[in-house]
């Protein structure tokens, strides 16, 4: 039998974490990228496995849901992630990376790896067994992300014959650490949990009210011409991310919104005062070097300009230099539900993948995850295989089957949460009030489910994988 050949779009997570996991099982893979050949709005290189967004992970906190996800992930060799936590800053509770060195380490592993070829040009057609070659063997897995050229998109409306959805999600700023004013913040984990790894800047009543009125009045950037729908050219109505609103859009739901939200300030206590601030604005690490910093949850669609004057009211920031200022994008994604098969396949075109954001998962870590499986299931279909979807009490078979199977007309992206999760029996939830100790039990459950889906996997995907089959029966 001959291995089909597989053919993947899109260098940035879950492209790289399916070439990577399809050709440790010994396929062959063609590896598409149109940057540098073609740009987006949001990206500012070429590199694989650029973080657009902020550079956090989310949390590492046990037996939560993030954790939970990158545990499975971990115990199935997401390579990405090992990636990640070798190119780790501190940041708290959470796994946030240099996103710098991160891309060169996935970059490093592709170029390494002789099953992959890389390809910089832009993919425009998508009919089964076709590429930009003849060769009908071929698997495509699309990974071409949220800001799918408009060509690309097109062309998947044209073949799935299904309208696309599309929200608009976030980038915020970043802030050199040597312009920000240390006498006026403070670093401290909330309710001193962890290592105090972020640095806060406390705001009084009187600076948060001059900051929200600010806010209010500063002007929104005007809509151009990338955030119009790819097949008419429209301009569309934006359409948030609940999980990741722009902070003036938080701030028009009421004057104190922000103060429940990225500007919490509970468990932050200032060592000035002994108290909690009236609000906070946290700042993370960006890099190793620990020379730029990002404002948490500070995403806008603001002019630069307007950003400059209304963020340096941010107590410790007033002479700050933004070595970046937050941006809207717009990302497109796919109805998986009608769409897509629990293993990521067409259900019309089975030998078309759709993996990452562009499936409707929210998030870098869900991103990897699903690119990981999405490697995995493509690397046995073109072994001859049928692939097993992984386990719906494990987050990532919870999370995939959340995207294909939701019953919601107005279908969102998600992250990984426990509500993803099969609940805990009735009887169960009866006898356990304890919401963590409920956790906890999801997670076990979870994880026994994961190790024997990882152990049914054949052996012929175990080896080349470079896993030791008792390993992982025992994990």
């Amino acid at each position: 039998m001959t291995t089909k050949r597989i053919r993947i779009i899109g260098g940035g997570l879950a492209g790289p974490e399916a070439a990577l996991q399809a050709a440790k099982r010994g396929c062959e893979v063609d590896l598409y990228e149109m940057r540098p050949t073609r740009s987006t709005e949001a990206h500012q290189t070429s590199d694989f496995a650029e973080l657009v967004c902020s550079n956090s992970l989310k949390s590492e906190s046990e037996n939560t849901a993030p954790w939970l996800l990158k545990q499975e992930m971990r115990r199935a060799g997401s390579i990405l992630l090992a990636e990640a936590d070798a190119t780790a800053v501190p940041a708290g509770h959470a796994l946030a990376v240099d996103r710098v060195e991160f891309s060169k380490r996935v970059a490093a592993r592709i170029a390494a790896e002789p099953r992959i070829t890389v390809h910089r040009e832009e993919v425009t057609r998508l009919d089964p067994g076709s590429s930009n070659s003849d060769d009908s063997g071929t698997i495509t897995i699309l990974a071409s992300g949220p800001l799918t050229s408009p060509a690309l998109a097109a062309e998947l409306q044209r073949l799935t014959g299904s309208d696309h959805l599309a929200f608009y999600d976030s980038i915020s700023p970043i802030v050199d650490a040597t312009t920000i004013d240390m006498d006026k913040v403070y670093f401290a984990a909330r309710y001193d949990k962890g290592s105090a790894d972020y640095i806060n800047c406390p705001f009084t009543k009187e600076e948060y009210d001059r900051f929200i009125e600010a806010l209010a009045a500063a002007e929104a950037v005007d809509a151009k011409d990338w955030e119009r729908f790819p097949a008419t050219g429209t301009p569309e109505k934006l359409q948030y991310f609940e999980g990741c609103l722009p902070i003036e859009e938080t701030a028009r739901r009421g004057r104190d919104t922000l103060r429940f939200g990225p500007m919490k300030p509970v468990g932050l206590t200032d060592p000035k005062t002994g108290r909690w601030p009236y609000a906070v604005v946290q700042l993370r690490q960006e890099n190793l070097r620990a020379d730029s910093y990002n404002l948490v949850g500070f995403q806008n669609h603001l002019k630069y300009g307007e950003q400059n004057r209304v963020l340096k009211l941010i107590p410790g920031l007033e002479n700050a230099t933004f070595l970046r200022y937050g941006q809207i994008h717009r990302n497109t994604y796919i109805h998986a539900p009608s769409l897509l098969t629990e293993t990521l396949q067409l259900k019309a075109h089975p030998t078309i993948m759709i993996t990452g954001q562009l499936s409707g998962v929210e998030g870098y870590t869900e991103s990897i995850a699903s690119g990981m499986q999405a490697g995995i299931y493509a690397a046995a279909i073109a072994n001859g295989q049928t692939p097993t979807p992984a386990p719906r009490l494990s987050a990532n078979g919870s999370l995939t089957h959340y995207i294909t199977h939701s019953e919601t007309k107005k279908f969102q992206p998600a992250n990984i949460t426990f509500d993803l999760l099969p609940p805990l029996e009735e009887d169960l939830r009866k006898k356990i009030r304890d919401k963590k100790e409920r956790h906890r039990i999801q997670c076990d459950r979870a994880l026994e489910a994961w190790n024997a889906w990882l152990a049914g996997l054949t052996e012929f995907s175990l080896s080349n994988a470079g896993a030791d089959v008792r390993s992982v029966r025992t994990l």
